[in-house]
């Protein structure tokens, strides 16, 4: 294999923002935000939504209301269909 060929690894630190949980492991990925843990010095990647805090994964259910959805979805066929009658 040529060695100019492929991406060096790097040590990255993955952080979810909202349950500030860490996920050390190596990757092409870079970043002006480093870290130094037990002595390694680690790329920093910020991240909104990982396993420990996306709800498939926790079991959390989310109730998103599409009540105003529906009514404003209702109402725009009410028009268009009173438009079409007459």
């Amino acid at each position: 294999m040529k060695p100019e060929g492929h991406p060096t690894l790097n040590p990255v630190c993955f952080l979810d923002v909202s349950t500030g949980k860490r996920f050390l492991t190596r990757s092409t990925m870079k970043s002006a935000r480093k870290e130094t843990i037990d002595g390694v010095e680690y790329n920093v990647v910020l991240r909104d939504v990982t396993m420990d805090s996306h709800p498939a994964y926790t079991g959390e259910k989310r109730l998103v209301d599409t009540a105003g959805r529906v009514e404003k979805f209702t109402s725009k066929f009410k028009r268009s269909t009173a438009k079409a009658a007459k």
